[in-house]
């Protein structure tokens, strides 16, 4: 069996959660990615001079430009100005001086020859590549050469007085994850800058049955941050060929603080991107929506031929005990973020994209590949600009890592790490079926023995006395300090749609039922503990034709059909109506584990199948004194016992109406019965 193909199995089999699409995209490079040419002799990087000044890359005073890189086994370093991003020849080189710290520093004259820029070291009396530095914030076509721009000559109008909106704190967060072409690309979208930043600024579009589209739709569904895929410049798509209108999800990345040029009006002005980008930002503010970026900070799509390792070989990635990359991302290397200087970059970047673009919050991919002390000092760094930037990634990685499981960011070691949250794939799998298996059902669709999975997405992964965690599909044991560190999910970009995992898991059944197996998992997400999460587009029955690793296919797969929306406009309206009453009832989001404990209460002698609680004595301070919560996830009819009393039914199946759909009077000892495939929720003022 060739290498390739017994790399391809090894990894098939470790991806549980994810990362097939990436793999597959990188399976041809991965063999270049483990030349031997990447290998050290014993490299003890614990003795490389490290740099602790804030001056790392390219520095404005005065509009006059310095550049400090980091380069401590060179033994020169030269700077090489170009008059354009692509193509040419050098107009003037300079050597650049060894400082302290391993860096080398050179201050340019007041007016430079060249636009654009790179470096070239000297290693082994090896003459490396001409890159950027690993700082670089601004870059010509397809990011080969950085730009001599200060990013903050090119801010929009009124960019000065952009704040980000109110968040009272993080159990309020409601996140919509989108890809940016996604939103814009239908050719009945009613957006004009398709595919584009620009695309996320436009008001008042219309779509097929007169329904709002872009940032209207997002703004009337009801959600507080919007989660884009991965914006900064990754390499997978040629911004020299826009005609070919090609489509990625991101997760490529090639420089860590540029936006992506692809998604500019222009490609080629390095400005431009930029100012769109915080166009795109102010926008998004402007109309009460905070902006989550998806960073990739656990590899790199090619690592022998990037900055890293021209500049410092071996030092930006793991190796393995034979000096090959190691490879927990299954995407032919990880990153080595527990090395200072490392470290150092991803703090420093992210805290940039905070400071300059006034992100409001941070998906990181594959988080579990990152080590503990990195995350913390995120959050410190993010702090120390808004304490209420949203931190939140992947407790997983794609693969076995060097580093030690209890030294990484991965979902059994959350408690270790302040104010920041993991996704649940416990409830996720819970409710619609596993990730994986994709013709297995889930707990909304019937299938038996997932009601402790479900409910422990409900208590938001925290402690709870009245689950039993031995029955939990996954984590055997509460991982989640708060609720705001637990996100509740059935579906995201990976992998099929919910509609798609429905459809293949459930063949046969009826789209009307199809539906009301949609709507209870929609319900089970926004009345559990916890931040919500949704893949945008779910919300009105989103297909990809069944596809499940859309990374690269075409935008007629990809892209938000709007004219669905309209087809199924009683879904999107049932969703917008369940934010808004998640919204209004802090019942739903208690802020502390100790909360929950006290005031949700599993009902006891629930049938298989069913889940039932009550949150009681006006939790979280509700102005309903109590709720009773409901899951059917049976095929049939259920006969469920609750308290007696008389109630207020505001959600039964598809309908919902805060002031009630009808009065129910419930005698002891009697049954309730629920309909098949269904929630109700019952409150009592």
């Amino acid at each position: 069996m060739p290498a390739t193909t017994r790399i391809f199995w090894s990894k098939f089999a470790l991806i549980s959660n994810m990362r097939i699409a990436r793999f597959l995209l990188l399976l041809l490079t991965v063999a270049s990615c483990l030349r031997p040419a990447a290998k050290l002799v014993d490299p003890d990087y614990t003795k490389y001079p490290t740099y602790t000044g804030p001056d790392l890359g390219l520095t404005f005073t005065g509009g006059r430009a310095k550049l400090r890189v980091w380069a401590p086994t060179a033994e020169a370093l030269r700077l090489k100005l170009y008059a354009t991003g692509n193509g040419g020849t050098p107009v003037v080189e300079y050597a650049m001086q060894k400082a302290e710290g391993g860096t080398w520093l050179y201050t340019l004259p007041p007016q430079p020859a060249g636009l654009f820029y790179v470096v070239q070291a000297t290693i082994g009396s090896r003459q490396m590549a001409e890159v950027p530095d690993p700082y670089v914030h601004a870059v010509g076509l397809n990011g080969q050469r950085g730009a001599l721009l200060d990013p903050a000559t090119a801010n929009p109008t009124g960019w000065q007085d952009d704040l980000r909106p109110r968040l009272a704190r993080p159990g309020n967060v409601i996140l919509g994850e989108l890809h940016l072409r996604d939103l814009s690309m239908h050719p009945q979208s009613g957006i004009q800058h398709k595919g584009k930043y620009l695309g996320l600024t436009e008001t008042g579009t219309r779509g097929p049955g007169d329904v709002s589209t872009g940032l209207d739709h997002l703004k009337d569904l009801g959600i507080t941050h919007v989660h884009l895929l991965p914006t900064n410049d990754f390499a997978s798509i040629d911004e020299s060929k826009p005609e070919e209108n090609r489509y990625n999800w991101g997760y490529e990345p090639q420089h860590f603080t540029v936006p992506e040029g692809s998604y500019a009006t222009d490609a080629v002005d390095p400005a431009v991107r930029i100012r769109e980008f915080k166009q795109m930002v102010k926008s998004l503010h402007d109309n009460d929506l905070r902006l989550v970026l998806d960073v990739v900070y656990n590899h790199t799509l090619q690592a022998n031929r990037g900055s890293f390792d021209q500049l410092v070989p071996g030092y930006y990635y793991r190796q393995t005990a034979d000096g090959n990359y190691s490879n927990a991302t299954a995407c032919g290397n990880e990153i080595a973020s527990e090395r200072p200087m490392v470290r150092k970059l991803i703090v420093e970047s992210v805290a940039y994209w905070a400071r300059e673009y006034h992100v409001d919050g941070f998906r990181f991919d594959l988080m579990g590949v990152l080590d503990l002390e990195t995350m913390r000092a995120v959050r410190v760094a993010l702090d120390q600009i808004d304490h209420s930037i949203f931190i939140y990634g992947e407790g997983w990685t794609a693969g076995a890592s060097p580093v030690p499981e209890s030294q990484r960011a991965v979902k059994a070691n959350m408690q270790r790490l302040d104010r920041i949250a993991a996704f649940g794939d416990e409830l996720r799998d819970g409710v619609k079926g596993h990730v994986s298996r994709q013709t297995e059902p889930g707990f909304a669709s019937g299938q038996p023995g997932l009601e402790e999975s479900v409910k422990f997405g409900i208590v938001a992964a925290t402690e709870h006395p009245q689950l039993d965690y031995q029955k939990v599909n996954y984590s055997k044991v509460p991982w989640a300090g708060s609720p705001s560190q637990s996100i509740n999910y059935v579906a995201c970009h990976d992998d099929r749609t919910l509609w798609d995992k429905l459809v293949v898991a459930n063949p046969g059944v009826s789209e009307a039922e199809l539906i009301r197996m949609d709507l209870l998992c929609g319900t089970i997400v926004f009345t559990s503990q916890g931040v919500p999460f949704l893949a945008v587009g779910d919300d009105f029955l989103r297909t990809k034709g069944g596809s499940n690793n859309s990374y690269n296919l075409p935008d007629n797969v990809n892209q938000l059909d709007w004219a669905r929306k309209a087809q199924y406009v009683s879904v999107h309206e049932f969703y917008r109506q369940l934010i808004e009453l998640r919204r209004a009832h802090p019942a739903f989001r208690l802020a502390t584990t100790e909360l929950i404990q006290k005031h949700l209460e599993f009902l006891p002698t629930m049938p298989a199948g069913t889940i039932g609680y009550r949150l009681h004595d006006h939790a979280g301070g509700d102005r309903w004194n109590t709720i009773v919560v409901l899951f059917n996830g049976n095929r049939t009819a259920t006969a469920v016992s609750i308290p007696a009393g008389t109630y207020s039914v505001v959600l039964r199946g598809a309908q919902i109406n805060p002031q009630g759909l009808e009065k129910l009077s419930q005698a002891e000892g009697h049954p309730l019965i629920m309909p098949a495939t269904t929630a109700l929720l019952l409150v009592q003022p």
